[in-house]
């Protein structure tokens, strides 16, 4: 509950976020009065209220009585003055420092001392528009996120003035809207914009250093990540232009140099290519607003779909893990006849009974025909010699990261497999030309990273050195189509696609609550619901392990020299303390009572 009572809100600004905010507000039975600078704007911020309803009425959502009754809470004006009543404002102008202090002083005169008054601002500093209020202990942000009647999260942003019962009643309020409010302090991006636009901003310049495709890039980390849209296609949503200033203001704030807008970015704005919005952007669209994708001059066509040239008829896996058994597992279901090489009897016959369980389960959820088990199965060799890996035509390495025993696996490949084999590694983190060096035939080693579970993980980073021939990469591109994987290509660097965008947006939210910027479970809210991620950060991090984030951390800013990719202390601390997360049953979070 809170202390005051919100009867009447006034919401300022009736575009696309102002109309949604009046939206949330009618719905929940408020009287809302909505104001707009001219009759011209008003009139777009009715339509805006119609169509967002309509659509309701259309998907079952609302009925056309309530719909009616919902606008009919909605009294829209072009006097500011009609808020004098008001108990709670939100502003939701254009994204103008001086326009927004202009209200804010305009206000102060209209409503009553007790009234809280509220800045919708993405990115700029609700302390600066507070302090065009004679009263600035009233004011806050809250940041709703697009379009608002749909996200449920609200970043309520408190500045060194807010008094405590503000930020308490506004918390309450949006808790009644059926929101989630996370509470953090006044800097530019906030929580959400702060960890989502570096981690873009990273995927724009590898983009614009051509190191992978805007399809690889997008591909990497939806299938990689399960993340809904790739970083391009999202930065295409969200407008270049949007970013840029987001980016820009990030940057002028903190001095944080992967804030700092990729090149790329500026020149793409500056000629108008905008994004969706403006039909182009690093994708091409049907139309301006279109969410189509039409193919450009960078589309893959269907002359470049990779095809197997060299012949694959049997597969090789050195390795009994996890990884290795998920590997011998998915081209063995594909028709592949597979030979797996492990230290030990014990450890060979390891693999054949994960296999066997792996199968079982598929069957009993009916993923898998009870014929086909006893097929997959007569496709397995299980071996202790490497010697057996002779006549294989691709032989997979899924041993321990260890640069040291992978080399030596290489100079023993080299020796045993057969001409024209390729020799592929599936690590995630050591350079592939240290492999490939180990051979006298560098021109067929290749990175073939796999993602855990490879059963069920689709994509596979397809890892090229400076050395790898191209139809070795064409090649294992179009096996990895074959088996059911989604492949992308990149370069042989630290973090290959996924790992080198995924770690330092990691590493930015251990920074951020190594700060007292905001809690866990805060940061985890905001990227739940602000970015649909299927996970917040640190709940990620006690699964990976924060012994594995931090040796992935380390080899990124070893690589890159970059001092934003330095790992964060408190993430070397937990480490050092033997809080690895979930295995040790403590990490960011306590395990030992769930």
């Amino acid at each position: 509950m809170t202390s005051r009572e919100f009867d009447r809100i006034g919401v300022i600004g009736l575009g696309t976020m102002g109309a949604g905010i009046a939206e949330v507000f009618a719905r929940n039975g408020y009287a809302v009065t909505g104001v707009e600078i001219n009759d011209e704007a008003l009139e777009r911020g009715r339509q805006h209220l119609e169509h967002s309803t309509g659509r309701a009425v259309a998907r079952g959502k609302l009925t056309e009585a309530e719909q009616a009754e919902l606008l009919g809470r909605i009294t829209f004006t072009t006097e500011m003055k009609d808020l004098a009543d008001a108990d709670f404002v939100v502003e939701a102008v254009v994204e103008s420092l001086d326009i927004k202090k202009s209200v804010f002083r305009t206000l102060d005169d209209i409503v009553d001392a007790d009234a809280i008054l509220a800045t919708n601002t993405s990115s700029l500093s609700v302390t600066e528009i507070s302090a065009a209020s004679g009263h600035p202990g009233r004011v806050v942000g809250v940041h709703f996120f697009n379009p608002a009647p749909v996200q449920n999260l609200v970043e309520v942003i408190r500045t060194v003035v807010t008094e405590p019962d503000v930020l308490a009643d506004v918390q309450a309020l949006l808790a009644e809207l059926g929101k989630s409010p996370v509470v953090c302090g006044d800097r530019a991006g906030f929580i959400a914009n702060t960890l989502l636009f570096g981690y873009l901003n990273h995927a724009v310049a590898m983009y614009e250093s051509h190191y992978a495709t805007r399809e690889d890039l997008d591909a990497a980390m939806r299938y990689g990540c399960g993340y809904p849209m790739g970083p391009l296609a999202l930065l295409d949503l969200i407008g270049l232009d949007t970013a840029y200033e987001i980016l820009d203001t990030m940057y002028k704030q903190g001095r944080d140099r992967l804030h700092a807008p990729a090149p790329i970015l500026k020149q793409m704005v500056t000629a108008g290519l905008l994004g969706r919005k403006s039909g182009r952007g690093f994708y091409t669209y049907e139309a301006p607003d279109s969410s189509k994708v039409v193919p450009d001059h960078l589309t893959p066509s269907a002359d470049d779909e990779p095809r197997l040239r060299r012949d694959i008829s049997r597969v090789g896996v050195v390795g009994t893990g996890t990884m290795a058994s998920g590997i011998v597992e998915v081209f063995a279901k594909a028709g592949y006849d597979v030979v797996y090489v492990g230290r030990s009897d014990a450890k060979v016959e390891g693999v054949h009974a994960t296999i066997e369980r792996s199968l079982d389960k598929a069957i009993q959820r009916g993923k898998l025909e009870e014929s086909a088990r006893g097929e997959v199965l007569g496709r397995l060799t299980g071996s202790t010699s490497l010697e057996d890996l002779a006549d294989c035509d691709i032989v997979v390495e899924a041993i321990a990261e260890d640069l040291r025993v992978k080399t030596t696996l290489f100079e023993n490949l080299d020796e045993i497999c057969k001409p024209g084999a390729i020799l592929a590694t599936t690590t995630s983190s050591l350079p592939i030309i240290s492999a490939a060096m180990a051979t006298k035939r560098p021109q067929d080693v290749i990175g073939m990273h796999f993602f855990n579970p490879a059963p069920v993980m689709q994509l596979v980073e397809v890892v090229s050195t400076v050395a790898t021939a191209d139809d070795v990469a064409e090649t294992v591109r179009a096996l990895c189509t074959k088996v059911g994987k989604v492949p992308v290509s990149c370069g042989d660097r630290a973090g290959f696609i996924v790992n080198a965008l995924l770690f330092p947006y990691l590493n930015d939210a251990v920074k951020m609550l190594e700060a007292h910027y905001a809690t866990a479970d805060e940061v985890d809210t905001a990227m739940k619901l602000g970015c649909a991620l299927p996970m917040g950060p640190f709940e990620l991090l006690d699964v990976v392990g924060n012994d594995v984030s931090l040796a992935i951390q380390r080899e990124l800013y070893l690589e890159f020299r970059e001092p934003g990719f330095a790992p964060a202390p408190l993430l070397e601390h937990l480490v050092t303390a033997g809080y690895l997360g979930r295995k040790t049953q403590r990490g960011f979070r306590d395990y030992t009572h769930r």
